[in-house]
């Protein structure tokens, strides 16, 4: 089988005879390369989720503190987010397929650093290092899909591209549930690393095989001094985002937020006055000007932040406060991936075509819709909610992410000129990282800063049965049973506040007052006993909290998809 040509056809300058103009004939291996690039947006989605899973494994083997966890799980976050933008624009500089292999050899290397690490320093580092190859290869798989398929393809691939995406995010807490559990030749943890290293070798050939060279046909020059104002710009946002809570907020975050802001408005200045010079901007501000990339945007952002903070409640919700594991909970998120996959398959390709924007709103109306349904169905399970009581909702959430994410992307790109297809792609992706960074750090704010609030109406829902127990462990004095209670709300609130889990605070600490020693192991039993039940409701009513917050985000991505235009109408020049 021969490999498709290197020299793929881009735009044609002005002037150029209307014959040229046409559409150049589609590359016939087009679905080979398809699947590879696939495989590599699957590699890179799976790596984000399937980590999460393994942190107590990770923690236990090789003695990693809280900080060094947490820098393990945001260093991979900061390098992405930082490198996506220029990771697209030297894919239009010195060719997408080229940064595409750079990307996933760079990554794969990554892989079997981190599955090898023996301390937290290297695991860190090569965490790091994945990040940072992961942002030079993602931005290419949008626009390799821009530049090799043509206008009447583009949305099946696009519906393909959003399923695969769905998939890798739902599958990697299974994947990492069932790798974890198996402790293959006694690795623990680390065969969710090692798991990319067939994968990727693999993905590399292929590409080498079929994946065709394409770049910008005017080799524009790369904007350094807007490298380091965007990178800068995105570190200084995302990196309180990511640290704020575990480290209370200090007043520095904040400011650094805010200089994040002030460093985007000088990069914008900075690439405004560099255009008026003739100059090749990192970003052209031109896209911006256009309505399809600029709703886009804001809708991929808006949906990116809602769905972030969605995502990791409901994993929080089930993990730690109903103690499922990780792979029960990666199989109960599967009618979500089932529900992607039905309107991913069918928006891009049937009825985005026909209906147009109406395709979005219709995904919107089902993200507000399974939002709202969930707070109904974990407002009335509470504690012995089951997986099967979530399938409905989730499969419902999932038919609004399909018919959302595969059509967005449509009309954000297809407006765009093939030669900026890479910084496209890279604003395009680095607008979601950084929405999924903002709901992650939202999370903070909106569940587990409201879990210490609830968990007096957790320690309610479990009174009864807890008054029971004291009873039966000798203590039969209301009123000291209430002192126990409000020992035991106050060590509840204090606990779920500490943003160290492994925190005992000083309310959590010596016998309940009024207890004598003989009663002593029976009543702390009993509210040891008390405990699931009490993070349970206490979780459940705080993700209902956070659900209505989801929900308002999308009802404002909804109202924001009247700026996109009522279809997408590509343009190839």
């Amino acid at each position: 089988m021969t490999a498709p040509t290197e020299q793929a056809t881009e735009e044609v300058p002005d002037g150029t005879p209307a014959a040229a103009l046409q559409e150049p004939a589609p590359d016939p291996k087009r679905w080979y390369a398809l699947a590879v690039i696939l495989c590599a947006a699957f590699m890179d989605l799976l790596d984000v989720t399937i980590v999460n899973v393994a942190i107590t494994s990770i923690q236990k083997d090789i003695d990693a503190g809280y900080s060094a966890i947490a820098w393990i799980t945001a260093g991979y976050t900061l390098a992405f987010a930082a490198l996506l933008i220029t990771g697209g624009r030297l894919g239009d500089i010195y060719g997408r397929k080229r940064m595409l292999l750079i990307g996933l050899g760079g990554f794969t290397a990554a892989s079997v650093l981190c599955g090898v690490a023996p301390d937290p320093a290297l695991l860190t580092g090569a965490r790091v290092a994945q990040g940072a190859t992961a942002g030079l290869m993602i931005p290419q798989v949008l626009s390799l899909i821009h530049v090799t398929f043509p206008r009447d393809e583009r949305g099946k691939v696009l519906g393909t591209y959003g399923g695969i995406a769905g998939l890798a995010l739902v599958l990697g807490p299974v994947i990492g549930g069932v790798l974890v559990s198996a402790d293959l030749l006694g690795l623990a943890w680390r065969p969710i690393f090692l798991v990319n290293i067939p994968l990727g070798v693999v993905t590399f050939v292929a590409a080498l095989l079929y994946v065709r060279e394409s770049k910008a046909p005017d080799a524009p020059r790369l904007d350094l001094v807007g490298v380091l104002m965007a990178t800068t710009a995105v570190l200084m946002l995302v990196y309180p985002l990511n640290q704020g809570r575990d480290l209370g907020w200090p007043l520095w975050t904040f400011a650094m937020m805010a200089g994040s802001a002030v460093v985007l408005m000088v990069f914008v200045g900075y690439e405004r006055r560099l255009i008026a010079r003739g100059g090749t901007p990192l970003i052209p501000l031109s896209l911006f000007r256009t309505r399809s990339f600029a709703g886009g945007f804001s809708v991929n952002l808006l949906y990116s932040v809602a769905y972030g903070t969605f995502f990791l409640m409901w994993s929080l919700y089930v993990q730690t406060g109903l103690g499922w594991s990780p792979l029960r909970s990666g199989l109960t998120a599967l009618p979500m991936f089932l529900g992607l996959m039905v309107t991913a398959a069918l928006a891009g390709d049937l009825l985005t075509p026909r209906f147009g924007r109406k395709v979005l709103f219709a995904g919107g109306a089902l993200l507000v819709t399974g939002a709202l349904f969930f707070v109904l169905v974990s407002g009335h399970y509470g504690p012995d909610i089951s997986s099967w009581h979530m399938v409905a909702p989730l499969f419902v959430f999932g038919l609004g992410m399909g018919a959302v994410v595969a059509p967005v992307v449509d009309f954000a790109l297809t407006d765009v000129p093939h030669k900026d297809a890479g910084s496209a792609s890279g604003v395009l992706n680095t607008s979601g990282q950084l929405g999924l960074a903002v709901g992650i750090a939202m999370v903070a704010v909106v569940f587990l800063g409201v879990l210490p609030g609830q968990s007096g109406k957790g320690v309610d829902a479990a009174e009864p049965a807890i008054r029971h127990e004291l009873t039966a462990a000798g203590v039969t004095d209301r009123a000291a049973q209430d002192d126990i209670l409000a020992g035991y709300r106050t060590c509840t609130e204090d606990r779920l506040g500490e943003p160290d889990a492994d925190a005992v605070p000083e309310s959590c600490r010596g016998l309940p007052a009024g207890v004598t020693e003989e009663q002593s192991t029976a009543v702390l039993r009993a509210l040891e006993d008390a405990g699931p039940d009490v993070r349970a409701e206490t979780f459940a009513r705080s993700f209902g909290r956070g659900l209505l917050y989801s929900a308002a985000l999308f009802v404002i991505m909804t109202v924001i998809m009247v700026a996109l235009p009522r279809t997408a109408r590509p343009q190839e020049t």
